[in-house]
């Protein structure tokens, strides 16, 4: 089945529910979604848990879903940076709750949501307080600890190009967390440069198969430009 192609970036998100979980592709700028963030921003949904590999940088973007307190929980790996303080401030004002999850595992916690892997056991925060009240295990004298694959009722993705039947194609490390939450979510939304013909793209150069994205919207080449320009930097 095609996915729905949106005219808008409201349109795309609309239907987000308040009190959804939202994945949210990126590491860092590079491959955030700031258009369909601008949009769920726009749309009013609030007491949102956002996963995503940051906690929003400066003064766009998930940042702004922080200041304007629309997110009551993040689950990340790295919360605090230079420009983090939208975040800073909320947290120490005890407005939103932080689940902190060291990078290796949230890749692998998604990827295991996508996978149908209910659970499984990893050395990494073995003995921290990450594993606190987790159940753990001795295997082959490894110390592991337990770690639930980690799913969304949506996710926010950003990809180079799309063909009408929805497979993607990412643009170099834009590609990050993208393909795992596409296939983690119940509903992903992709937006992209341009929307081809199914044919144009080299079946080798697909890395997101259509079959995981439920709607495509084409953001303005030039608004894709100014993104680029950030995660090249």
């Amino acid at each position: 089945m095609a996915p729905r192609i949106a005219s808008s970036p409201a349109e795309a998100v609309a239907g987000i529910a308040d009190g959804s979980t939202v994945m949210i592709g990126g590491f860092g700028n590079a491959g955030q979604p700031m258009e369909l963030i601008d949009a769920l921003l726009q749309g009013g949904a609030t007491g949102l848990t956002v996963v995503n590999n940051n906690a929003g940088q400066a003064d766009e973007g998930l940042a702004l879903l922080i200041k304007e307190r629309r997110v009551a929980k993040i689950v990340c790996s790295f919360p605090r940076q230079s420009d983090s303080w939208h975040f800073d401030a909320a947290y120490r004002a005890g407005e939103i709750e932080l689940e902190l999850v060291p990078q290796g595992n949230l890749a692998e916690r998604i990827r295991a949501a996508g996978a149908g892997i209910g659970a499984f056991f990893t050395p990494t925060g073995y003995g921290t307080q990450l594993a606190e009240g987790k159940e753990t295990r001795t295997i082959d004298g490894v110390n592991y600890v337990l770690e639930h694959a980690l799913k969304a009722d949506v996710a926010l993705i950003k990809a180079l190009h799309a063909d009408d039947k929805g497979n993607l194609v990412y643009r170099k490390t834009a590609r990050n967390f993208g393909p795992i939450m596409a296939t983690a979510a119940s509903r992903t939304i992709a937006q992209v440069e341009e929307i081809l013909p199914v044919g144009s793209l080299d079946p080798e150069h697909v890395v997101t198969p259509g079959i995981f994205v439920d709607t495509l919207i084409r953001v303005h080449a030039a608004a894709t430009a100014v993104s680029q320009q950030k995660e090249s930097a």
